[in-house]
């Protein structure tokens, strides 16, 4: 996994609550278990006029015009600006796989669901909780005018906006360094791994008959 580093991106705002993770990525989808090719049909029933399934080309299929990632001023967007309760749902880890595909960075929310939130650690994206008043004012700032953009600092847990608006969000220390180090669960285990071989060497001369074979 990546390290997170602090970057500039664009917002694109996804005014609804509740969005759950087959309006994500749908369940037609979910037959690879490979990371990587979910971009194109992620949101895929809102984004799209037609009805998606698996190794259809996306390129040829009629958009939806109203849905906020076909509009031109979103398009290039890294950072997902939405409401409470994001990532509802069933469990599948296919639908931050779809969200890191197409580009996202980062996800404001009021809330997310538990296990989609911790999914996104797992998968190298900084999920960020706000209050619905400062939501509000982040959907008033991207909405009008030209492209908004964001300043996500993790390291300092701040966003900032063009004028120098800072923000700031909480996140658990533990969630901050493993994002910062580029570390998932396996990726921790792994950087202790001189400490587990001690360990294991240590625990096997004080008790030798749990090791010996029958």
């Amino acid at each position: 996994m990546k390290k997170f580093q602090t970057f500039t991106g664009l917002v694109a705002p996804l005014d609804r609550d509740n969005i759950d993770t087959d309006a994500i990525i749908p369940k037609q989808f979910l037959k690879s278990i490979h990371r990587t090719g979910f971009g194109p049909n992620l949101f895929d029933e809102w984004r799209y006029l037609d009805y998606g399934e698996p190794g259809k080309d996306c390129s040829n299929r009629p958009l939806n015009p109203d849905f906020v990632l076909n509009q031109d001023k979103y398009k290039n967007a890294t950072i997902l600006l939405t409401g409470k309760n994001f990532g509802c749902g069933s469990s599948r880890e296919h639908a931050p796989w779809a969200l890191v595909d197409y580009g996202f960075k980062t996800i404001i929310a009021e809330s997310f669901a538990d296990i989609f939130y911790n999914n996104c650690f797992k998968n190298g994206i900084l999920p960020i909780t706000l209050t619905k008043n400062e939501i509000q004012s982040l959907y008033k700032k991207t909405t009008q005018g030209n492209e908004f953009a964001l300043l996500v600092n993790l390291k300092d847990a701040t966003l900032t906006d063009p004028k120098g608006k800072k923000t700031k969000f909480k996140l658990e220390g533990f969630r901050k360094d493993a994002l910062l180090n580029g570390l998932d669960e396996i990726g921790i285990t792994l950087s202790k791994s001189a400490d587990i071989k001690s360990f294991e060497a240590n625990h096997q001369q004080l008790q030798p008959w749990l090791f010996t074979s029958l």
